[in-house]
């Protein structure tokens, strides 16, 4: 801890010659080492506390200024050591400065009474109207906010939770602010009520008032021109810039945020990309990206999500207000001018076009498409799994995590195929065939919910579904037998018995963390038993879930593989994983070269429309295999091939080593 000593005489006497003022000279108080050499034209008043100003900041250009504080006001404040403050239009009141800090034109930077700086601010998420407000804080997680906005049912549970909020944002509520070290403030206008980390630059923000900025070394924040936040909490590593708009918002790890995006009553998790359009009361999970002006996200919830241009939702039906509220599950697209009016649920991985008012829940079939036609949807269970877009947006997820503080708010599984949307192809599955058992295989057209669909997509999404299926059970027994050799079926049978119970039943996708539905409700029930006590207690309970995923994993597909080949536990053989691994390879080989002829698509004829200017067909493919190179060499393309080459022998592997046994 800093030792303070009171001015000199003569210090005092050099400071009012550089035209500096204190309303009582006894309160200001220097470390050692203080010289006075840089310190001009400052009124003091209050109790001040001031570091060295020793060292030289080397700005953009060239330029180099001295620390020191020069044309300011400053009441009851702490400065660090080397600091340079300049150009306070009004004052600095209530604030503890870091070292290091970079502070130049602002109008005002102030505490004004007791303040707990956005943390239990109420979020009216989903709902405008109220009944799902999520209390943020700074260690807001998006499964920690999804289980306070959707578990209401559960009142002792959302109380409790509240009450936690409540004591973390108390025990973080100060009358003094904090300006970190290394922080940068330059050309800004009002700044009230605001706690800002180390290394954050914040240059030309117009009003930030009543929030927390939570930059840090690792992950520094970055807040740029124009930006207008009021109730808000921003997380490490985030940027906002370029005249966003917030109120009452959370805005997550790694986001960025820009060109003149307005948000209010919002939640945006880790890695959301938000630039030119519009939300409000939406549920952003992690990986939710809108990039075009004429897009509107409102009263829903997304997670790895791509909103085409004027993808737009409605939320009230002109009756009881915007009451209304919908759902698309993790890896849902929209495509431009595509519209929802909620209530409606689309399954995870789909593909929404064209405009759905007959509120439709796809939520059993997902990988699916939803095509409107004359004012019909129409459903395409299952085609996803083969489109080249889906496989490229899995790999892509987890390159794009700009996620560089080493405390990670959010636990995000990335998998594509997991228990959680392998569950739903199943039911999907078993809902597809009793449609046509009910309606009769030879119909053209079949009804599920409020949706058409063909004969031919039924059948081939029945398809698509159980190859989905055979390639994750193959890939979890195929996981679950590596490496080792077995003299018996009596060791394969002891190998596959899982190591713990928790896994089987139903599983959730709480945005972005997949995890047994039983591990949930263990956590709720033990918030409302009061086990759990704090934020951290309860982001800890997360981070175990998603470290043991594989485990739990292995519970839940174990249980499957016994149930899809209708197996017995105490007579399964070296046979029986031979025939699973053998419709393993079936069902990779068979997706990847959908995928592959799905790929081809974008090097045909039609997709080289408008290269070439002026020229020849032999020069528009010329012009065409420079910009976007040769199919055989794409790099995606190559890839599909040669995973093609690693699985099939990764099944003749685990094929050989059981062969003895055969």
């Amino acid at each position: 801890m800093k030792q303070y000593r009171s001015l000199t005489a003569e210090e005092i006497s050099r400071l009012e010659a550089q035209h500096c003022m204190a309303s009582d000279w006894s309160m200001v108080k220097v470390t050692d080492g203080f010289r006075p050499d840089h310190i001009h034209h400052i009124r003091f008043s209050g109790e001040i506390r001031l570091g060295c100003f020793d060292k030289e900041f080397r700005l953009a250009g060239g330029i180099t200024k001295h620390s020191g504080l020069y044309y300011a006001t400053l009441y009851n404040v702490v400065v660090g050591d080397n600091c340079y403050i300049e150009n306070v239009k009004n004052y600095i009141a209530n604030y503890e400065i870091g070292d290091s800090t970079f502070i130049e034109n602002v109008d005002i930077i102030l505490v004004d009474g007791r303040s707990r700086f956005g943390n239990g601010v109420e979020v009216s998420v989903l709902n405008e109207t109220g009944g799902r407000e999520v209390y943020i804080h700074d260690r807001l997680s998006a499964h920690q906010a999804y289980i306070m906005a959707l578990y209401r049912h559960r009142p002792k549970l959302i109380e409790r939770m509240k009450r936690i909020v409540e004591d973390y944002a108390e025990r973080h509520a100060s009358a003094t602010g904090t300006i970190g070290s290394h922080v940068t403030i330059v050309n800004s206008g009002y700044i009230k009520n605001v706690r800002i980390g180390d290394y954050c630059q914040i240059e030309g923000a117009g009003r930030l008032k009543n929030g927390s900025v939570n930059s840090n070394q690792y992950a520094p924040v970055h807040i740029g021109y124009g930006v207008i936040c009021d109730d808000f909490i921003i997380s490490s590593g985030s940027h906002v810039e370029d005249g966003t708009m917030l109120a009452r918002c959370f805005v997550g790890q790694a986001c960025h945020l820009g060109h003149t995006y307005s948000a209010s009553d919002s939640l945006f998790f880790s890695n959301c990309q938000e630039e030119n359009g519009e939300a409000c009361a939406i549920f952003a999970g992690p990986f939710t990206v809108t990039h075009h002006k004429s897009t509107l996200l409102i009263a829903g919830m997304f997670s790895f999500m791509n909103a085409g241009s004027g993808s737009n939702q409605s939320n009230h039906m002109y009756k009881l207000g915007p009451i209304h509220q919908g759902a698309l599950e993790r890896g849902a697209k929209t495509t431009s001018d595509s519209y929802i009016l909620w209530p409606a649920r689309i399954g995870a991985f789909s593909l929404v076009m064209g405009r759905h008012v007959a509120h439709p829940d796809t939520s059993n079939l997902p990988f699916s498409y939803l095509i409107e036609d004359k004012n019909t949807t129409y459903l395409v269970p299952g085609v996803n799994l083969r489109s080249v877009g889906t496989i490229r947006d899995a790999q892509k997820w987890p390159k794009r995590d700009q996620r560089k503080d080493p405390c990670k708010l959010d636990q995000i599984n990335y998998n594509l195929l997991s228990p959680y949307t392998i569950q739903k192809m199943m039911v999907g599955r078993n809902i597809l065939k009793e449609l046509a058992r009910v309606s009769g295989e030879t119909s053209e057209i079949y009804s599920y919910q409020s949706a058409k669909i063909k004969n031919s997509s039924l059948n081939n999404g029945i398809k698509f579904y159980e190859t989905a299926i055979h390639k994750f059970l193959g890939n979890s027994i195929i996981k679950r037998l590596e490496i080792k050799s077995f003299g018996s079926d009596e060791e394969i049978r002891r190998r596959l018995l899982p190591d713990t119970s928790v896994g089987e039943g139903e599983w959730v996708d709480v945005s972005g963390l997949i995890a047994p539905k039983s591990e949930i409700e263990r956590l709720m029930e033990d918030i409302e038993s009061g086990t759990l006590t704090t934020v951290d207690e309860i982001h800890a309970r997360f981070a175990e879930m998603h470290a043991n995923y594989y485990i739990y994993e292995w519970t839940w597909a174990y249980g499957k593989i016994l149930e899809f080949y209708h197996l017995d536990p105490d007579t399964v053989t070296a046979k029986d994983v031979v025939a699973i691994v053998r419709r393993w390879q079936e069902a990779v080989v068979g997706l990847d070269k959908l995928v592959y002829e799905d790929a081809k698509k974008e090097f045909s004829l039609t997709s080289m429309t408008g290269f070439g200017a002026d020229g020849s067909r032999e020069e528009q493919v010329r012009d065409f295999e420079e910009v976007r190179g040769v199919f055989e060499s794409n790099p995606f393309v190559t890839a599909v091939l040669e995973h093609i080459k690693v699985k099939t022998e990764l099944g003749n592997e685990l094929i050989d080593r059981l062969k003895n046994l055969l």
